[in-house]
């Protein structure tokens, strides 16, 4: 799922906007059209992210991220998860 349509849109063709989860999908309405897979098209950004499988949003590392400067433990943990990626990332 991406938050746009990979192909341009079908001129004349009608869509159904639907609201799920604070997400906003559209799809064609009629065949042969209808059987393409909905797409997002807006919505709430913590809604969204987890629509495409991420664990949080971008707003949300940045409130971690300005946390653990007050929070010991959390700065530790944030620390050994960058450790981590960038030990993964080196491996491929």
């Amino acid at each position: 799922m991406s938050l746009s349509n990979d192909k341009p849109l079908i001129p004349g063709e009608a869509l159904i906007y639907e609201d799920a989860n604070g997400v906003v999908y559209a799809r064609y309405r009629d065949p042969p059209h209808s059987e393409i897979e909905r797409w997002i098209v807006g919505g709430d950004p913590v809604g969204i992210a987890k629509a495409q499988g991420k664990l949080f949003d971008y707003s949300t590392w940045q409130d971690m991220m300005e946390e653990s400067d007050n929070n010991p433990i959390l700065k530790k943990y944030l620390q050994k998860a960058i450790e981590a990626f960038y030990i993964t990332k080196e491996n491929k």
